[in-house]
């Protein structure tokens, strides 16, 4: 029932004392009562309020009886219909007259909630006959294919029963083939035996280990000129040399293992990035290193990731790249942040959108575009000049472990077991390459950007080109998960377009391996490391390849004869090398905090 408040009411008394001429009590109880301060809007209130509300209540008196005497028995819910300002200002007819509608409206809208009620039965009602109907559909196709799944088994099991017999007669054609090729051997032995007695008893024997020298001689020449695989032994009779202390120059520094390291395309300019949370950019001295003098750089800058050491635990630093012209040093570190660096270790920029550490980042070739990749599952590429993001590339469902640009538009991403292939402009990617059955590790297209080479967990390595969905060789001959790959600055598209292009992969296995892209087939295996080797660098001449291992090792091979020439050995595990545009030195990265430079001359 509608009721009135005592807000209302003292409003009500003072409009009457005012209106009756009551000044002094209306001042009285307006200022006791705070009817200043109440919300009620007093032109609403028509003159003679109370006296009129008074009248009424005497009317609902008789409104009430009425009603009851018609048999109405829910009264109070008749007046809930009305409101104050209604009672005030209508009289009994105009009421019930309000009353009667607003109950006829309200059984229209119950009625329309029961007709909505009944739709929503019948339709529920029409879905569970559905359901049931489809229930039924696909219990039946369940059991045709159950009964295909026997057929086939039944089919599978007289195949396996036919593979059963044909082996076994093929058994016995081998045992019969074998008993005759026993017979054979037989009879041309007891024909040499013969022939040996007649021979004259003075002629003295062929010396046995020449003959066995020359054979293998013979063997190997024949493996060669048919391009068979062999493998290629660190054992020879030249063992190869080792780096002397006027060759090697220890750059010394970082406070952590060094991971990565890269030459500027401009000379002799080290970059290399540490877990100290540092990168660290070293002026090389050209020429050999003099016993007695100083072996260190000219000079060096020290890039710092952090400010206070307390928070260095996020900022190693996880990858680096050198723009195409060596002006513009960019990092990626764990705090998932890229920066840009100028010669002299001056910050530029810093690119902070990931959610998680930058495992890779490569310049475009133009250098007007940034590509980072991270444990966050994206790519980001950002416009190095406006310092804004150009597109973020949200496809992977694990870290992003390698990018690689294929011209200045587009570029390939790995992750998981997937490789995409994207295009700048574009949503989705324009190509997708899966076949891998484990992390992807590595992705580098070759110097025409025409074909992609990956490397896996799975212990395969894989070619893909663009105008084909599946790989086109599907490179496997490691024991253990390829780590990295590199193509040699050879063939169409490099300075050296008359040699064969040849890949290069490294693997937990301590092997390094060469291929033959065109064909599919290793061209040799390098043996030479004791464990997994985790880099490998080609000279710029495509004659030398360099290879470092967590043994401690780097050695240089000659492509030609295939073997280790020169050799170092550190004190602690390598995690890359890298020769400089020149080709006369390389510089390779240690656990144990060091970066080395080494001088080779040919």
């Amino acid at each position: 029932m509608t009721s009135i408040t005592s807000v209302e009411m003292n409003y009500l008394i003072f409009r009457y004392l005012q209106e009756s001429g009551f000044t002094h009590s209306a001042f009285t109880l307006g200022y006791e009562a705070g009817i200043n301060k109440c919300s009620i809007d007093g032109s609403m209130v028509p003159p003679g309020a109370l006296i009129t509300f008074v009248q009424r209540g005497l009317q609902y008196l008789e409104m009430e009886a009425n009603l009851g005497n018609v048999g109405e028995t829910d009264v109070d819910e008749d007046f809930l219909f009305l409101q104050p300002l209604d009672i005030i200002t209508k009289n009994v007819h105009e009421l019930r007259h309000i009353v009667k509608e607003k109950k006829k409206n309200l059984q229209k809208e119950k009625d329309r909630e029961k007709d909505k009620e009944k739709v929503k039965d019948d339709r529920e009602k029409d879905r569970v006959k559905d359901r049931e109907k489809s229930r039924e559909k696909e219990k039946e196709k369940e059991r045709e294919r159950e009964k295909d799944r026997e057929k086939e088994k039944e089919r599978d099991k007289e195949k396996e029963r036919e593979r059963e017999i044909e082996q076994e007669r093929e058994a016995e054609r081998c045992r019969i083939r074998e008993k005759a090729r026993q017979e054979r051997e037989k009879e041309i032995e007891k024909s040499r035996e013969r022939k040996e007695k007649d021979k004259d008893r003075s002629k003295q024997p062929e010396d046995h280990s020449k003959e066995m020298a020359s054979d293998q001689d013979a063997k190997m020449s024949s493996k060669l000129e048919r391009n068979v695989p062999v493998d290629i032994s660190p054992v020879s009779h030249s063992q190869p040399l080792e780096f002397s202390s006027a060759e090697v120059t220890v750059l010394e520094g970082h406070t952590n293992e060094v991971c990565t390291c890269a030459w500027s395309p401009a000379g002799s300019v080290l970059a290399s990035g540490s877990g100290d949370s540092t990168a660290r950019i070293w002026t090389v001295a050209d020429g050999l290193s003099r016993p007695g003098a100083d072996n260190g750089p000219v000079s060096v800058a020290v890039l710092k990731h952090v400010q206070l050491r307390t928070h260095e635990g996020n900022k190693d630093v996880t990858t680096l790249d050198w723009n195409g012209d060596g002006t513009l040093l960019a990092t990626g570190a764990y705090d998932g942040q890229a920066r840009i660096w100028n010669t002299n270790g001056e910050l530029k920029s810093i690119f902070g959108r990931h959610k998680g550490p930058i495992f890779t980042l490569k310049w475009n070739k133009k250098g007007d575009y940034l590509l980072t990749g991270s444990c966050d599952r994206t790519a980001i590429v950002w416009d190095v000049k406006t310092e804004e993001i150009k597109q973020q590339f949200d496809l992977h469902t694990g870290a992003i472990l390698d990018v690689d640009w294929r011209n200045n538009g587009s570029f390939a991403t790995c992750s998981d077991n997937m490789i995409y292939v994207c295009k700048i402009g574009e949503s989705r990617p324009v190509k997708t390459f899966s076949g891998h059955q484990s992390e992807v590790n590595c992705v580098k297209w070759d110097p025409t950007g025409s074909i992609l080479a990956s490397c896996s967990d799975d212990i395969t390595a894989k070619i893909w080109s663009m105008k084909h969905d599946k790989y086109i060789h599907d490179l496997r001959e490691h024991a253990k998960a390829i780590y990295t790959i590199r193509w040699s600055p050879t063939g169409p598209g490099t300075n050296n377009p008359n040699q064969q292009l040849l890949l290069a992969s490294a693997s937990f296995d301590a092997t390094v391996k060469l291929w033959d892209v065109e064909l599919g087939k290793t061209l040799c295996s390098l043996n030479g490391h004791k464990g997994p080797v985790y880099s490998v660098s080609f000279s710029p001449n495509s004659e030398l390849l360099a290879t470092g291992s967590m043994d401690k090792t780097l050695h240089i091979w000659s492509l030609k004869d295939r073997k280790i020439i020169k050799t170092y050995t550190g004190t602690g595990g390598i995690f890359e090398v890298c020769w400089n545009r020149e080709g006369n030195k390389i510089a390779a990265c240690f656990a144990n905090n060091e970066v080395c430079v080494l001088d080779y001359r040919m």
